[in-house]
């Protein structure tokens, strides 16, 4: 390593971000980078470990160590291409993954890992801002032709590595732009959609088409696409949402987080309201919001509902709340259970653990309150505690449970594919096949609900996979 004493040298110093009293007025992102110094000094505490646990706690298997090294060098241009090697898009990662390569660096036994995830994001921007990333067109076509159904992060990876292998791929989209979750999904200030659009540039430039506002199943058929693709690839979301099932759930204040969510992130690009609502305008303006669900799409609209400008903001979990600080001997090199604070949390919110929903309660068709109960956990079985019942006053009820898995209507319905137990499609993780030979799924559509980072490991690895089933070789990477 360039330093092999860094890491006793330098604490662990990540980026900051803008005040909450200045960040809530707008919609950018506010994380404020290190300079070109601190990066270096951060890169050189990434230590001589031997066996660099960080490589496997990163779903597409980032060289970590590597690209810290040059980073602490100054050789920045090497360092990119080090980081594209494994990760197309670098800077969504850098900006909105967990991280559990962090989790799993070794200096994270003592609570002190490497910053990856900020260098990661100092790399990639350094990249655009110097021109060094342009489009790889392929110095021969095959003759091939690609489908790729759904325009997520799974989607646009398994596309560009598709046509960079010389592939002519179309992708489609559902939505009139493409992006699917990172665009919709994702509020604007943890990722401002201008990253977006400048790959999809890119893409267009080595040979990808888009075909947006065109959902395969309703408006194409799936047997139209088999006449005319030699392989399709499914690379939709898990968008099938938990449902609240108890009294009073139907009442028009209960709606679902991807609602609330979308409808923000297409008035952030300009779409007026009746294009970015068109069943009717949902703000949080002036209301007292709860949000059921601890986790990431319960943070954004916590977020997005302050920027509203909510009255009141509450997110209910029904899991006991985590410990503070993980048992590293039992947990490391593993993602641990622990408390987690997101910036949109410290930007105000009242949560709340181990809380069961019993009644959405409700006048004149409005939601006034939500009935709940304190839940404690035994052998793993929830049991109510009695006389803990208790009424939050709620105007806005978001719903952010989770995902159950893909839509069947429309697309899974026509291409017939067989599910697993979960109803994902299945498919394994070498081939990427279906039951029908012809058609691969990845990313969340086949694994259910998950990060953006295993959407572009599967994307990546289903091109390879498609590759080799028409060419019988693949150069592409997994």
């Amino acid at each position: 390593m360039g330093k092999e004493t860094g890491f006793l040298e330098l604490d662990r110093q990540d980026r900051t971000y803008a005040d909450p009293k200045e960040r809530l007025h707008h919609y950018k992102e506010f994380v404020i980078p290190h300079a070109e110094p601190a990066l270096k000094a951060q890169a050189s505490r990434c230590m001589n470990c031997g066996i660099p646990y960080c490589h496997n706690g990163c779903p597409v298997n980032n060289i970590i160590p590597d690209w810290n090294h040059l980073v602490y060098e100054g050789d920045w241009q090497n360092a990119l291409e080090v980081l594209h090697s494994t990760n197309n898009f670098p800077e969504f990662t850098g900006r909105i993954c967990p991280a559990p390569c962090e989790a799993s660096c070794t200096l994270n036994i003592v609570d002190q890992p490497v910053t990856i995830k900020s260098i990661e994001c100092a790399i990639v921007d350094k990249g655009w801002e110097n021109g060094w990333i342009t489009p790889q067109v392929p110095a021969r076509r095959t003759g091939k032709s690609v489908a790729v159904v759904g325009s997520g992060p799974a989607g646009m990876a398994c596309a560009q590595q598709l046509a960079r292998a010389g592939h002519s791929v179309t992708l489609f989209e559902k939505n009139d732009r493409i992006g699917g979750l990172l665009r919709y999904g994702i509020p604007d200030f943890k990722l401002e959609k201008h990253l977006i659009n400048r790959r999809a540039v890119q893409m267009e430039a080595e040979g990808v088409e888009f075909r947006t506002s065109t959902e395969v199943g309703v408006t194409i058929s799936v047997n139209s696409l088999r006449e005319n693709f030699d392989a399709i690839v499914l690379s939709g979301g898990a968008e099938e949402p938990r449902r609240l099932e108890i009294p009073g759930a139907e009442l028009p204040g209960v709606r679902l987080a991807m609602e609330f969510l979308t409808q923000q992130n297409k008035r952030n690009a300009g779409d007026d309201e009746l294009r970015a609502a068109p069943r009717g305008s949902l703000l949080a303006t002036g209301k007292h919001v709860v949000v059921i669900g601890g986790g990431d799409t319960g943070s954004d609209c916590v977020g997005t509902s302050n920027r509203q400008g909510a009255a009141s903001v509450t997110q209910i979990e029904i899991m006991p709340q985590p410990p503070e600080h993980e048992d590293k001997l039992l947990t490391w090199p593993d993602w641990p259970l622990k408390l987690r604070t997101s910036t949109s949390h410290e930007e105000g919110v009242a949560r709340d653990w181990a809380i069961l929903t019993k009644r959405v309660q409700g006048k004149d068709g409005q939601v006034t309150g939500l009935d709940c109960v304190r839940v404690e956990w035994v052998d793993g079985k929830m049991q109510e505690i009695a006389g803990s019942e208790f009424t939050l006053k709620a105007d806005l009820i978001l719903l952010a449970m989770g995902f159950v898995g893909p839509r069947k209507p429309g697309l899974l319905d026509q291409a017939g594919v067989e599910l697993d137990a979960r109803g994902n499609v299945f498919a394994d993780t070498f081939s990427y096949r279906t039951s029908d030979p012809k058609i691969l799924a990845c990313g969340d559509m086949r694994r259910g609900q998950s990060l953006v980072v295993w959407a572009i490991r599967e994307g990546r690895q289903a091109a390879r996979a498609v590759d080799q089933a028409l060419m019988g070789a693949s150069e592409l990477p997994r």
